[in-house]
């Protein structure tokens, strides 16, 4: 039997590291990237193996190209076929929009926005049915900031969110074709270290009560929704943004 193969960016931690997990729960065979967080990457790495599934594990500058490219190398070395691509990696910084610099935008839109185009590239050539594929699923990881703007928080970011869900639905109609959907998911408020590495650690402190359900997501809520749409109960969607918000 061969197992699906599911590639995660930036799964050390948080909803890639749940997403990464939860795959493995559903049979996957998972190739994930880290960046900073070597320890923890082994540790997801060591409970997918203890899963009884495959795991390979690279650290990728998703700003690079040539770190993408040795990436995707690497992983069609590992694995015969590519079936999900889950562009979860990104960063952010909480600052307001007067305050930003030309150099922390370039880095934000290279990260958030050009890494995820270019995972999605070389997985498209893979999947492709007319390429000798077998069609597949990606999933943007974008953000219910890409619908509200995030004024004083992080314009910046959401503009790249913004972005993520431009291109899935574009790419969704370019790709449909060979077999591939493409779907966003758009998180809100969800219990993961990134507000304390944007600058504000006590930030789902302050925003969970502003949530109709009065708290904020946890990844796992996030992973099941990624692998809900990876499945053939989706089957017949694609070019969808969803959002999991708690209603925000």
């Amino acid at each position: 039997m061969t197992h699906p193969v599911a590639l995660i960016t930036g799964a050390s931690s948080g909803i890639g590291a749940a997403t990464a997990l939860l795959a493995a729960e559903r049979g996957y065979n998972v190739a994930f990237t880290y960046l900073n967080q070597l320890q923890e990457a082994e540790s997801i790495a060591a409970k997918i193996t203890a899963l009884g599934r495959d795991v390979f594990y690279s650290k990728v500058d998703l700003s690079s190209e040539a770190d993408i490219l040795n990436w995707f190398a690497q992983v069609d070395k590992r694995f015969p076929h590519i079936d999900l691509l889950v562009n979860n990696a990104a960063i952010l910084r909480q600052k307001l929009f007067r305050d930003i610099k030309a150099d922390e935008l370039t880095h934000l839109f290279a990260v958030n926005v050009i890494g995820s185009f270019l995972c999605a590239r070389e997985a498209v050539k893979r999947m492709s049915k007319s390429e000798g594929g077998r069609g597949g699923s990606i999933i943007n990881i974008s953000s219910v900031a890409s619908r509200i703007g995030s004024p004083f928080e992080y314009i910046d970011y959401a503009a790249t969110k913004g972005a993520i869900d431009s291109f899935t639905l574009g790419l969704a109609k370019e790709v449909a074709g060979e077999g591939i959907r493409v779907n966003a998911v758009r998180p809100g408020i969800i219990n993961t270290t990134m507000h304390k590495k944007g600058g504000e650690p006590g930030r789902i402190q302050r925003v969970a009560p502003s949530v109709p359900m009065q708290r904020a997501g946890e990844p796992e809520e996030i992973a099941k929704t990624i692998l809900w749409l990876a499945s053939d109960e989706a089957s017949y969607i694609t070019g969808s943004l969803v959002d999991v918000t708690g209603g925000r």
